[in-house]
């Protein structure tokens, strides 16, 4: 029998009203315009208003990544929703989202994996295509982290914003589509970016809210080397799976973090900066949202053409990272 290509056929994105800039946290916080931008490159971050939670965000960019494939939610026959900041713990915000699109058929479950999550749920959603099992997946990347960021720590409340992505896979030609994916862990340096209180481990309490417990930790340092080290090792890894070296790369998503980060990778690809998407001056670190939020951008934008060969890689919590080849 022979091998099903599956490739993106849809994309779709939704960012907040709401525009939280450096000169909004000057007032918050002792910080500046100058020195956030010259450390991470992040302007300014879009914020969820106070009635929309998660699956809010994921339902608007899921009803345009549909729209975008041509296909009704009835077609759908899974939906997953890689997100750290979920509705609840339970049920997953991925049921929720698929009862309010309407998807019917279709089977969804939450997946996590931090900023790597969209990676990780492009390699699981394409297997299953692959394996025969479904035929359209929707995947989505929603975060709304300005729900765990704690805006009296200077150094992590100038990071991250909230927003969706969102992508349908399915069936595509000969030719295109997913050619590799590079997943990777090390939970030895879990350590390094969590949020510690609201588990198993250290339930809610009075006691853990008061402590702050509830909010994003990171050793912002200490996560930073991670990320230049791997981002640039997990991108050469696919490609040499896909076959592709590094000049053959037409567009590189990288996860939207740190704009040093970037250009690292950039350096170590030999890529010039115009190869490369982004955005995060106007939306920050979105998380496992931060990858489809640009990809659908650049689609948007006209930057994505038939048949490019596209480079999306990220790294996140766990520690994690992840990076995926295809054929547009």
């Amino acid at each position: 029998m022979k091998p099903i290509s599956v490739g993106i056929i849809g994309t779709g994105k939704y960012v907040p009203e709401k525009v939280l800039t450096n000169q909004d946290l000057e007032r918050i916080v002792e910080t500046n315009d100058e020195w956030i931008v010259t450390r991470t490159g992040i302007r300014e971050r879009r914020i969820a208003a106070d009635d929309q939670a998660t699956s809010d965000l994921a339902y608007e960019a899921s009803v345009k990544a549909l729209e975008s494939a041509g296909i009704t939610a009835e077609q759908l026959d899974l939906v997953i929703v890689a997100t750290i900041t979920p509705d609840m713990f339970f049920p997953s915000t991925a049921s929720l989202l698929q009862d309010r699109l309407g998807a019917s058929r279709a089977a969804a479950f939450d997946l996590s994996a931090a900023c790597s999550g969209f990676i990780y749920g492009l390699a699981t959603a394409s297997s299953m295509i692959q394996a025969g099992l479904y035929k359209h997946v929707l995947l989505v990347g929603a975060e709304c982290l300005s729900r765990i960021t704690d805006y009296t720590d200077r150094n992590t409340c100038i990071l991250f914003g909230d927003g969706a992505g969102a992508v349908v896979l399915g069936e595509v030609p000969e030719g295109r589509g997913f050619r590799s994916f590079e997943l990777g862990s090390d939970g030895s340096g879990g350590q390094l970016l969590k949020i510690p209180g609201g588990g198993s481990r250290l339930p809610s309490t009075a006691d853990s809210v008061e402590a702050k417990q509830h909010y994003l930790k990171m050793a912002g340092n200490d996560v930073f080397k991670f990320a230049v080290r791997v981002m640039g090792a997990s991108a050469e890894q696919a490609l040499s799976k896909a076959g592709f070296g590094k000049s053959d790369i037409d567009l590189l998503i990288p996860h939207q973090a740190n704009i040093r980060i970037i250009q690292s990778a950039l350096s170590r690809l030999e890529l010039p900066e115009e190869r490369a998407m982004v955005n995060l001056d106007r939306y920050g670190n979105v998380s496992a949202a931060s990858i489809p939020l640009a990809l659908a951008e650049a689609v948007e934008q006209g930057k994505v053409s038939e048949g490019d060969k596209l480079l999306l890689v990220g790294f996140g919590g766990g520690l994690t990272w992840g990076a995926s080849v295809l054929v547009w």
